[in-house]
């Protein structure tokens, strides 16, 4: 399966409702909505699995990390848009996600910060995670992703993941 099948598959529409999320009312400077508008469309383009617009938004020393449970096959760190979309492969060979809610999401100059909840189905085992929540702090830097730093509920997910 093409990596573009692999993540449309996998993150598909689910992601796509992080579009409709915003920050709320809160006034924004010019750097700190810019970095927001990326931040947010990026996460729109890796739901639609536009890869070429994901491209355009990464920088060549982007850094993907997920923090926790080392046991699951996408935790850890990815430097580098290659790297970082065969990353993305092996995450949507793993986890089938089911449900992706941004609750909160904020912005300040060149940092990004979303929190939410997910669920998703581990096609390792075929268990359904449960709802867990996340946080991303996201890096921008002249109109380009810089750093993904992703921390999700990590014990759950293994525990479904292993069975």
């Amino acid at each position: 399966m093409n990596r573009r099948t692999l993540l449309t598959t996998s993150l598909g529409a689910s992601l796509a409702i992080i579009l409709g999320t915003q920050a709320g009312a809160q006034e924004m400077d010019e750097e700190t909505q810019a970095s927001f508008d990326t931040v947010m469309a990026f996460m729109g383009a890796m739901g639609s699995g536009d890869m070429e617009k994901m491209n355009s938004l990464m920088a060549d020393d982007m850094v993907w990390h997920n923090e926790g449970d080392e046991s699951l096959p996408w935790i850890g760190e990815t430097r580098g848009k290659e790297n970082i979309f065969t990353f993305l492969g092996v995450f949507s060979e793993n986890l089938q996600t089911t449900k992706w809610e941004n609750t909160d999401a904020f912005a300040s100059g060149d940092t990004v910060a979303v929190f939410g909840v997910m669920n998703g189905i581990t096609t390792h085992s075929g268990k359904e995670t449960g709802e867990f929540t996340f946080a991303l702090r996201a890096k921008v830097r002249d109109g380009q992703v810089v750093l993904w730093h992703w921390f999700e509920d990590s014990f759950a997910i293994s525990q479904a993941y292993h069975g």
